[in-house]
């Protein structure tokens, strides 16, 4: 029998506060070992390959921002929602920037003040994400 959410010490799992579990992971890499994604968000400029279960693009330029944040948004909350029963992922080419600010936004989500929303995935994520500025301003700015 496979769990529902993915296990807390797992390389690239994040725990949010109320205690969801989302992985982050570059798609550069390959896919780890065990349980799957149930449901992933693909933050990449151009469409990502064909994955086994439910997922969302979000068009996102490497070292960018979301080209319709609108619609970055609604993806964050269905992944946040989802990360409550279900294994989510959230990915981009390597993992670090545009995977840390998502994240991130799934903190802010969860009840982390947004200015510290950073902060809190560089300590319990990937001390190198959230890589550019205006990513950092993006999740500051970030009200769910």
């Amino acid at each position: 029998m496979t769990t529902s959410t993915w296990v807390r010490d797992e390389a690239g799992v994040l725990a949010l506060p109320s205690g969801r579990l989302v992985r982050g992971r570059g798609l550069r890499n390959p896919l780890p070992e065990g349980a799957e994604p149930q449901f992933a968000v693909h933050l990449l400029g151009r469409r990502p390959p064909p994955v086994a279960w439910p997922s969302r693009w979000v068009t996102w330029p490497d070292f960018r921002l979301p080209r319709d944040r609108d619609d970055a948004a609604d993806a964050f909350r269905e992944a946040w929602r989802r990360a409550a029963t279900e294994r989510v992922e959230i990915a981009c080419g390597g993992g670090v920037g545009r995977t840390g600010t998502a994240l991130a936004c799934l903190a802010v989500l969860d009840g982390v003040p947004a200015p510290d929303a950073v902060a809190y995935v560089r300590e319990h994520y990937r001390r190198r994400a959230v890589e550019t500025p205006w990513q950092r301003r993006y999740v500051a700015g970030f009200g769910g």
